[in-house]
């Protein structure tokens, strides 16, 4: 497994490991991230629950119950957040402003290095954003469906061993 890095040079993003001292950083990523992409399909009032406080408390209880947590770091601070618990991958989110330049790559490929076995993860069906970066880099449906958020079906994903090579679509989180 690669260890997460610890330091950042200009313009060159780090990943670290998500810890009491930076958890409520990794909280503000998750809190401003989840609302953004949950507010077009979730009420405001859920929407509006989810705050900083609520996620800094959730990410805790996923921490303690064995989730390792990582945070992209940029010269601007906190960009993005992943989860990784045995070979599945959750919670990958990047800043609204800080979407297009690579990060939920650069996070995903390196939560895929953490699995302990071939990476999976779900989506809601409605993330298409999700899908498309999922399946750019060689993730694959595995047809297991289940409930999610506000109602809407996650879709289970996989990535196959003996990994295709990413598909060039020009689109890139």
């Amino acid at each position: 497994m690669k260890e997460p890095e610890r330091t950042a040079g200009k313009d060159d993003p780090v990943i670290v490991a998500v810890d009491e001292s930076n958890l409520a950083q990794a909280a503000a990523v998750h809190a401003v991230s989840w609302q953004e992409s949950h507010r077009s399909f979730c009420s405001p009032g859920f929407v509006a629950e989810h705050t900083p406080k609520r996620q800094k408390e959730y990410l805790k209880q996923k921490m303690a119950e064995g989730s390792r947590l990582f945070m992209l770091v940029n010269e601007e601070g906190p960009a993005g957040i992943v989860s990784v618990t045995g070979s599945l991958i959750a919670d990958l989110y990047v800043l609204p402003d800080r979407q297009d330049r690579g990060y939920g790559t650069e996070l995903l490929r390196f939560a895929e290095e953490q699995c302990m076995g071939a990476p999976t993860l779900w989506i809601l069906r409605n993330n298409e954003r999700a899908g498309r970066l999922y399946r750019k880099e060689g993730f694959r449906e595995t047809g297991r469906f289940r409930e999610g958020a506000a109602g809407i079906d996650e879709i289970e994903f996989t990535l196959p061993q003996g990994r295709e090579e990413p598909v060039k679509d020009g689109a890139d989180n």
